[in-house]
């Protein structure tokens, strides 16, 4: 309850404030174009939005551990392995609004997932204007639809219906500083309706992304998310960590026509962030990152 009232009164002020914007009457400044080039870095959401009446249609793919004890030429370095797939469709409603609907295949414990997102943009950055930054808020719900287990110790015997959920929802603050360099910092909350024994329904991160103009149309990309919480600071009876930060590091190519192509790696094996921020465990030390890609194409409705 007490979340879906902060939420409320944040969304209250963001109305607020676009409607007075929107009343001033005041001839609109400059906008920055493409802080990003792509509506995500590699984990992380970007501020980019779908324009006004378009579709935004993508395919994502992680394949298995390039290295340790699951990659290495048994595996063909993961390729012949696919940690998480997605498909997925967002919308442009609006200048400042996107909504979206995917289907990812999932790493963690609650797969076949169907996830519903938004996407809020508060301020945007203008040139040489009064609004040095841009702000975004993101939101997601997510729904595995896996088989019922028959067993009760597993996460998916769903004993209730709500079990199923998933929620998330983060603010992202980017600035591009000049035509080579972009850079975003974000922070989030996570709820999770079911957990592993011992676990926290609720987790908190924060992230970091930039990305470097190589070329008119090639960049270089790199992002981190660290979740926080008590049993993700502290470690086993190994004395290893059982959870890390999502590294990625990554290039993408705008390839014209409204195309958009990334290949990155990354120790994090889901892609949705109901996925990867609470269940990340491979280490980037043992070999355990993976090659992953975005198609992404732009269709105007």
């Amino acid at each position: 309850m007490r979340y879906t009232i902060l939420l409320s009164i944040f969304l209250a002020c963001v109305i607020t404030t676009v409607s007075y914007a929107q009343s001033t009457g005041e001839a609109p400044a400059q906008k920055v174009f493409q802080t990003f080039k792509d509506t995500r870095v590699i984990n992380t959401p970007s501020v980019e939005m779908v324009p006004h009446g378009s579709l935004d249609f993508r395919i994502g793919h992680r394949f298995g551990d390039a290295g340790g004890d699951g990659g290495g030429w048994t595996t063909f370095y993961g390729l012949e392995e696919a940690e998480d797939v997605m498909i997925g469709f967002d919308y442009g409603l609006g200048h400042n609004w996107t909504v979206g609907i995917m289907r990812t295949k999932g790493s963690g414990p609650l797969r076949q997932n169907i996830s519903a997102t938004t996407k809020m943009r508060i301020i945007e950055q203008e040139v040489n204007g009064n609004q040095p930054f841009s702000l975004v808020l993101y939101g997601m719900g997510s729904f595995s639809t896996m088989p019922k287990s028959t067993r009760e110790d597993d996460l998916n015997f769903f004993a209730q219906p709500e079990h199923r959920l998933t929620y998330h929802m983060q603010l992202l603050l980017a600035r591009k500083f000049s035509p080579r360099f972009s850079m975003q910092l974000g922070g989030g909350w996570t709820y999770r309706n079911i957990v592993p024994f011992n676990d926290l329904n609720d987790l908190v991160h924060a992230s970091a992304s930039a990305r470097i103009q190589v070329t008119k149309a090639i960049g270089l990309i790199l992002d981190a998310t660290v979740p926080f919480g008590n049993l993700r600071n502290t470690a086993n009876a190994d004395g290893e960590r059982d959870f890390l930060p999502a590294l990625g590091i990554g290039v993408e190519w705008e390839t014209g026509g409204g195309h958009v192509f990334q290949m990155n790696f990354t120790n994090a094996t889901g892609i949705a962030e109901t996925d990867y921020i609470p269940y990340t465990e491979s280490d980037w030390r043992d070999g355990e990152f993976r090659l992953g890609f975005t198609i992404s194409r732009l269709f105007k409705i």
